[in-house]
């Protein structure tokens, strides 16, 4: 490849720019640029012609049109060494450009800006920039594409040494232009269809783009013989503090675990033990470590390398409790320093900072179900209160038992289906998850609180879905449960409701299901 003699530079993110064209310029290449792009070279004192001056045409309609010339793609795309374009390009006096820098209008921090209008939004799509990276990442045999500053370094440092870039870092650069144009284009796509969208087809786009970063490569997957990588925006909403680099497990479950205790986000203090994103104890106190001993009392198996989370700042009397088994992760809003200090001593321990609302990310799921398929839903997210309860049964509950109930609700509904849970006001006391059958859930939730040392008398049941015969809600009464809330909707609910009745519990329907695949 022929050095490098004339490099386009039109960025929006000027970091690094100007000791970069410095470079340029002491290697003796030509400098075409445009806007404020020209004028920061030229308050450095670099040379700069105007790209107006070089395609013979003024900048018009705003801005909007200053790079889409045939003397821009043109010196872009011509092939180098072909006869015909070679030719072409003496013909029409088109000299060669053989660097692009760009980086794009800034569209996806200006939708991310709360109450942005339509207007501004589309004033920060870039239509030039996109063409001329795409330009010049399709001649990448012959032309060198920037896009993100980072990459100025290694360029810099191969101009220096050769006057030209060599063809595995062109490649390497052309296929970085073609993801960002394509994320950029994603964003624009999903801002507009959200933007657009008729009621109630907000999840129904006619096209799914899913474009995201690299945040980190993972060691494997769920099993060390499979590859794996986290995409997207992780680090926005996890600060890690501490401890060896997370796995795709425990990714799984500290987003689990971080969308259970943002159901408790206001409350008082509340901790949450989980494993393989099923909640094993979940407690509510006056203190986190109050919350801690009521959450570890209904499992003291399960949570051994578990994942821990709660709803305000960590202290140290807590920690201390905690310290006492091994756990893979913490995750807390912040750690108070000296509770930091204690749980920095174990090596291996994963200590997390949420530092925003992971269930306001977005307001769908989005689930790979292979066959090069992906099914979205909204996220399972309305809210529901006691005023909201439909009482069913001839016994009101109490006012403890309808603490109870919400408490539960909340809980369940973060339960891999089939989910049976026994709670007090402020306390898992049994669980049961991911049962093929409803009744084995129940069971098991029974059997856990019984291995637990814990009494079910006075208890609240919560189930997931409706109990579609009678005998789930016997077994429950049975058990000790004084209280039921279930969704109802079953053609069975007849039977049910006077089965609670002759047992004098008190039972609520919310009209809501939640399953949990």
């Amino acid at each position: 490849m022929p050095r490098i003699q004339r490099a386009l530079l039109s960025v929006s993110d000027k970091s690094g720019l100007v000791p970069f064209a410095q470079t340029l310029v002491a290697a003796g290449i030509e400098l075409l640029s445009t806007g404020g792009t020209a004028k920061a070279l030229r308050e450095a004192g670099l040379t700069v012609k105007d790209l107006s001056d070089h395609t013979g045409f003024p900048e018009m309609l705003d801005g909007r049109v200053k790079t889409l010339h045939p003397r821009v793609h043109g010196g872009l795309l011509y092939i180098r060494g072909n006869e015909a374009h070679e030719a072409a390009a003496r013909a029409h006096d088109i000299p060669p450009i053989d660097l692009v820098v760009v980086n794009l209008y800034p569209f996806e921090q200006t939708v991310a800006k709360p109450g942005v209008s339509l207007h501004e939004a589309i004033e920060n799509i870039d239509i030039g920039g996109p063409s001329m990276l795409r330009s010049a990442a399709k001649n990448h045999d012959s032309v060198t594409v920037i896009v993100d500053p980072a990459d100025y370094n290694e360029v810099a440092d191969q101009i220096r040494e050769h006057g030209e870039t060599t063809l595995p870092t062109r490649r390497r650069l052309a296929a970085r232009v073609f993801a960002r144009t394509a994320a950029y284009d994603a964003a624009i796509a999903n801002h507009l269809a959200a933007a657009f969208a008729e009621p109630d087809t907000s999840v129904a786009a006619p096209v799914l783009s899913l474009v995201a970063p690299l945040a980190q490569p993972l060691r494997y997957g769920e099993n060390p013989h499979q590859k794996a990588a986290l995409y997207g925006n992780f680090h926005q909403y996890f600060k890690q503090l501490h401890g060896k680099e997370l796995s795709y497990n425990n990714i799984l479950d500290l987003t689990a675990a971080a969308a259970l205790i943002s159901e408790f986000g206001g409350d008082a203090p509340t901790l949450a033990i989980l494993k393989h994103t099923n909640p094993c104890g979940i407690g509510k106190g006056a203190t986190l470590r109050e919350a801690w001993d009521k959450a570890y009392a209904t499992d003291r198996q399960a949570p051994f390398g578990g994942i821990i989370v709660v709803n305000q700042p960590l202290d140290l009397a807590c920690a201390e409790a905690i310290a006492e088994i091994f756990s893979e992760v913490i995750i807390a809003p912040s750690f108070h320093s000296d509770a930091l200090e204690l749980l920095q001593r174990k090596k291996n321990l994963r200590l997390l900072q949420c530092l925003k609302n992971t269930t306001a990310s977005s307001p769908v799921d989005i689930r790979s179900v292979g066959a090069e398929s992906f099914l979205v839903q909204e996220r399972d997210l309305k809210p529901i209160g006691i005023a909201d309860f439909k009482v069913v049964t001839q016994r009101q509950p109490t006012p403890m038992e309808l603490e109870a109930m919400l408490f539960g609700w909340r809980t369940v509904k973060h339960i891999k289906s089939n989910a049976i849970v026994y709670v007090a006001s402020d306390r898992t006391l049994g669980v049961g998850a991911g049962q093929m059958s409803r009744v084995d859930s129940s069971r098991i939730a029974v059997w856990k609180a019984s291995e637990a040392g814990l009494s079910l008398a006075g208890s609240v049941v919560c189930s997931d879905a409706f109990f579609p015969f009678a005998d789930g809600l016997i077994a429950a009464a049975n058990a000790g449960a004084t209280a039921a809330i279930q969704p109802g909707g079953s053609v069975r609910d007849p039977e049910v409701i006077a089965a609670a009745d002759a047992r004098n519990i008190a039972m609520v329907f919310t009209g809501m299901r939640h399953f949990r695949h």
